[in-house]
């Protein structure tokens, strides 16, 4: 909801109310309202402190009736009655839990993300939750991160976009509300501001340091893009940025995000990520860390007591003002205002709203679009016409309902997962001809034990073919679940490699909740699935795609092929010595070879620069022809080529597909430009564009996308001494672009 609020003499109603309530404010009360407690960490100042008016927000409270009573304890105990908001941790789905966010990335499809947010919003909302901690929108290439999971992949352009539909789902579904007159159900809180992602080494709160201009072109513009679709606040991060906690951090608070952005949404700290600044090295104590924080403006401590403990004798020895506060508390007002919650403070005490029809449908689509598809050598879709045909489930995700819902599922319920062992076998009643074997082989994804590898090859000799769920369990994926290893943990590669002995058809379905190094797994596997964390719905989502339903799903981070690739991501700058070719590897070096005898080039000796899988990448059981790409109509002076100024701006790209084989499915184009030279060298790749279209059988689709001057700018800096200084601008130079199904088949060379 944008409110605008105009000068002294035509203030809207908003800004008149928040003014006049914080004239009677005094400042404890007013300190107060920048204090967020979970009550279970401070069960005996809970209700004292909401009583005095001490406690802006809760959160990880959950029922309607126990929000409501201390709600009640806010508004009709406290002298002015200032209502709480109780937040929760909802990442991808509340009791209905969708595919993890990376997996939702891979359907490339933010409609249906956006219809997620709005179902999850109606579950939450239901039970008292008026503020998600989500979505993360930071921009991750490090898949041993294990905050992967809650991201949206490595591309700045696809989490902008499924950022704003995230947004929108929470805050703008305009289907009739059952908590009040209020248009928005739920706040968005766009995390972690900002720069997390790029922790050194991958390892969780770790330090980040990212150049100005690559901060601005890469990491920011999906939180950009998630305010301007509306964000009510948004979280700061943990890590140091250059050096510098974002929760002390004036140039991402302050000149960014309210100097040059405009926006108003409340900042909170994450969970105690201000008192975090002694540890951090920065704050000899948490009262420096206070004085640091309101510095900042972070207008909400979460957890930390800091401002709590602090503010009101900083206040009193001059070191902080008392006017610093009141645009805090403003800013805190101002979201409860437009939530509705001095109007609607309470929630109706009914039946909470949990697995509706719709939300389990949804799921079920989500998930289905989620799952993509690496390599069919054709085993899929499973040929069920055979008299009898046995199947082999094995793995050790086959039937775990609670890890196929992944990490951040605090109110997720396993009892009503469906795996795919469960769906499996609900399809198996309308197909008598298909006879399920079961054996896991593994207990547990990190198991090593070998003691039921017999049994289970033997049930795959008696087998038609072999369906081997493998994956992580929840647990190693998420906050402070990074991996260095990233390969299929415990015994899995191994009963996978017993089992290709057996000569048997293999498909692999991968449950993960980061890409993992899978090489030798693909190698041993005649198709291969990868399915993320799929969520309450997993295993029908699964099954439709085994038994005939075409994939759709493509991927939103580059595979590596091992872990000493990694940084490995597709819209890299090009170097000056490049590799195209494979390189000389390591075994193929003759014994005492001379120094310039394998040649000077970007390589590894231990592999070929290529990934496993490029991002954006997905087969499908049919197959498509890409016509040739067009500038305005045109056709490119080379086939592969479309040198273009960007005088010509805007122009429209365009390019026709045709499904060449037999099946219905959804294709995904995507539009690929590259900048040939200008004022900084730019990646030999960026994404400007996508669409998810389906084509029938035999037919041709035309996609075209238009490109601006503005699409092909990007941040530039000019240093002079100690000062410098950025601005965005698009340089006059020749940019190719490219309409392919990938990254790697994008021709820009």
């Amino acid at each position: 909801m944008a409110v605008c609020s105009c000068s002294k003499n035509n203030k809207s109603d908003e800004d008149r109310f928040i003014d006049d309530l914080l004239s009677r404010m005094t400042l404890e009360e007013k300190i107060g309202q920048m204090n967020q407690l979970d009550p279970e960490w401070d069960a005996e100042l809970k209700e004292p402190l909401i009583r005095e008016g001490k406690v802006g927000s809760i959160f990880n409270i959950v029922g309607a009736k126990e929000v409501n009573r201390l709600q009640r304890m806010a508004v009709e105990e406290s002298r002015l009655g200032i209502p709480l908001i109780a937040a929760r941790d909802v990442i991808h789905g509340f009791r209905t839990i969708y595919p993890i966010p990376l997996g939702q990335a891979a359907t490339w499809n933010p409609e249906l993300v956006e219809q997620a947010a709005a179902l999850t919003a109606d579950e939450a909302t239901s039970v008292g939750i008026r503020w998600a901690f989500s979505p993360m929108v930071d921009v991750a290439r490090d898949p041993r991160w294990g905050r992967v999971a809650e991201g949206y992949g490595e591309d700045t352009y696809l989490t902008s976009q499924m950022a704003a539909a995230v947004v929108r789902g929470y805050q703008n579904d305009n289907r009739q509300s059952s908590i009040g007159q209020s248009s928005i159900k739920m706040a968005a809180c766009v995390k972690h501001f900002a720069g997390y992602s790029a922790s050194e080494s991958g390892r969780d709160y770790n330090t980040t340091w990212i150049p100005e201009v690559q901060l601005r072109d890469v990491y920011l513009p999906p939180f950009k893009a998630a305010v301007d679709a509306g964000a009510m606040s948004l979280m700061c991060s943990f890590n140091a940025l250059n050096g510098l906690p974002s929760s002390a951090n004036k140039h991402l608070n302050i000149d960014i995000l309210r100097n040059e952005w405009h926006s108003d949404a409340l900042l909170v700290s994450d969970w105690g990520s201000g008192s975090d600044l002694v540890p951090h090295g920065l704050c000899a104590d948490k009262k420096e860390a206070a004085l640091r924080c309101i510095n900042a403006r972070m207008e909400m401590d979460m957890q930390g007591n800091i401002y709590y403990d602090y503010l009101a004798e900083l206040v009193q020895e001059g070191k902080v003002k008392e006017s610093q506060i009141d645009d805090c508390v403003r800013s805190i007002l101002r979201m409860k205002y437009r939530l509705g919650l001095f109007e609607n403070p309470y929630v109706p005490e009914e039946e909470p709203v949990a697995y509706t029809d719709e939300a389990l449908a949804l799921a079920s689509d989500i998930a289905t679009e989620s799952i993509v598809l690496l390599k069919n050598d054709g085993v899929l879709p499973l040929n069920l016409k055979p008299s009898t045909f046995n199947i082999l489930i094995t793995g050790p995700m086959a039937d775990q309902p609670r890890e196929q819902l992944g990490t951040w599922i605090f109110d997720g319920e396993p009892e009503h997962s469906v795996t795919p062992l469960e769906a499996l076998k609900q399809y198996q009643t309308t197909s008598n001809n298909i006879k399920l074997l079961f054996e896991p082989g593994l207990a547990y994804s990190r198991d090593k034990s070998t003691a039921n590898f017999a049994k289970t090859i033997a049930a795959a000799r008696q087998s038609d073919v072999i369906l081997f769920f493998a994956g992580e369990e929840a647990i190693l994926s998420g906050e402070a679940r990074c991996r260095a290893d990233i390969t299929l943990p415990g015994a899995q590669s191994a009963l996978l490699a017993e089992l290709h002995k057996t000569g048997k058809p293999i498909v692999l379905i991968v449950m993960a909740g980061r890409p993992l190094a899978i090489g030798a797994d693909v190698a041993n596997a005649d198709a291969v699935l990868y399915a993320f964390h799929g969520g309450t719905m997993a295993g029908p989502a699964i099954t439709r795609v085994l038994t005939g339903e075409a994939p759709s799903g493509r991927l939103p981070m580059t595979f590596p092929k091992m872990v000493g690739q990694i940084p490995l991501y597709y819209n890299r700058l090009n170097t000056g010595r490049p590799t195209y070719d494979p390189p000389v590897l390591i075994d193929d070096i003759p014994v005492g070879a001379k120094q310039f005898s394998v040649g000077y080039s970007s390589c590894w000796l231990e592999t070929a620069t290529e990934p496993l899988f490029p991002f954006g990448y997905g087969l499908t059981y049919t197959t498509f022809e890409y016509g040739e790409t067009k500038v305005n109509g045109q056709l490119p002076m080379t086939n592969d080529q479309l040198p273009m100024t960007n005088d010509q701006l805007p122009m429209t790209i365009s390019c026709s597909i045709t499904n060449t084989g037999n099946v219905d499915a959804y294709d995904v184009p995507q539009l690929y430009v590259r900048q040939m030279s200008g004022d900084f060298a730019r990646p030999i790749a960026e994404l400007k564009g996508f669409q998810k279209i389906f084509i029938p059988a035999g037919e041709t689709r035309t996609v075209t996308y238009t490109i601006s001057r503005e699409d092909l700018g990007y941040w530039h800096e000019e240093k002079d001494g100690f000062n410098s200084r950025v601005w965005f601008a698009t340089d006059e130079a020749e940019f190719r672009f490219s309409i392919a199904p990938n990254a790697g088949a994008a021709q820009l060379r």
